[in-house]
């Protein structure tokens, strides 16, 4: 049986609040990858890169929420 993807974000390894780490797991990426996309976002919209990282940040379990003992 396939196991269902989930999004969160990670205490390990996390520079702000996991939300970058996050992202990476769930796609397959590097972390620091999703954060350059991330600061070039952010600085070529205005602002909308942080407005919608806080968002995340707010909305999104911790790891250890979704998967206890990690």
């Amino acid at each position: 049986m396939r196991e269902v993807k989930r999004l969160y974000r990670v205490e390990r390894e996390a520079k702000l609040a996991g939300v970058c780490g996050g992202i990476g797991e769930y796609f397959n990426l590097d972390a620091n990858l999703i954060r350059l996309l991330w600061v070039i976002v952010t600085l070529g919209s205005v602002g909308l890169g942080l407005v919608l990282y806080l968002a995340a940040a707010l909305l999104l379990p911790r790891k250890s929420d979704v998967y206890p003992g990690y």
